[in-house]
Parts: structure tokens; sequence; C-alpha cells
């Protein structure tokens, strides 16, 4: 019977070996961050950075003929920040007559759409609208 015993590991050893693993920092420093830290750096990064045109949309604003006021692009952008604070992960951000279908955890327009065209038009795949 000692023998048998002496083959199986002790629920000590098995929680020592598997449980108690060194701790490794997924920020690349040697320093622990803590959650709070890691989600500031995130929703600053998330803030700071810009909103892109895919290569589908700057076609179709191309095509369309459709040149962006930097007033346009202020409120577009706040449109999208919006829809992030919201949830919203793919959204219809409408600017004066302009329909534009973003990616907002991307902050990417997919597309674009003048007021001639978006008569009518169904939009889908979206999951939530921002008018501004």
């Amino acid at each position: 019977m000692n023998k048998i015993a002496n083959q199986f590991a002790s629920i000590e050893q098995v929680t020592d070996r598997y449980l108690n693993t060194p701790k490794v920092s997924q920020t690349g420093g040697s320093a622990e961050l803590s959650f709070a830290e890691i989600l500031q750096e995130k929703q600053n990064a998330r803030e700071s950075s810009e909103l892109k045109f895919s290569k589908h949309a700057t076609m179709r604003l191309e095509h369309r003929n459709i040149n962006l006021s930097a007033e346009q692009s202020e409120r577009l952008e706040a449109g999208v920040q919006k829809a992030s604070e919201k949830g919203i992960n793919e959204s219809l951000v409408v600017v004066d007559s302009l329909a534009f279908i973003v990616n907002v955890p991307n902050r990417t327009v997919v597309t674009a759409i003048d007021g001639q065209e978006s008569d009518g038009h169904i939009f889908t795949n979206i999951d939530g609208a921002v008018i501004v």
C-alpha cells in the first residue's frame, strides 16, 4: 500500500505547483500596476486616438464629393465619443445631411453616405445611432 500512496501527489503539492505561480506583469515594466492604473491608461489611449477612415470610406468620400469641414469633423468625433460612452460598437453617426457608419471600438469610419443617397436607405448591423 505504501507504493501506491507514494505515486500520488498530495493536495498541498499540487496547489503549490499549479496555483502559486509567479506573477508576470503584462505591461512589460518591472513594477506591477493596479487595475485602476491600467484602466486609466487604456481610457486615455482610447480618448487620445484620432478618428480613422477605412479605405472604403475614403473612396466613398471621394466618389460622392463629400468634403468635411473642420467643424463637421469635430462633431463627427464628438458623436463617436458619445457612442463610445454609451457602449455602442457599430454606430450610425449623422452630421448635418451626412451619415457615417463607424466601428466605435476601433474609432474607424467604415462608410459615408450623403443626404441624397441616404433617403429611403436602411442601415443594418448597427447597435446605436448618434445625431449631432
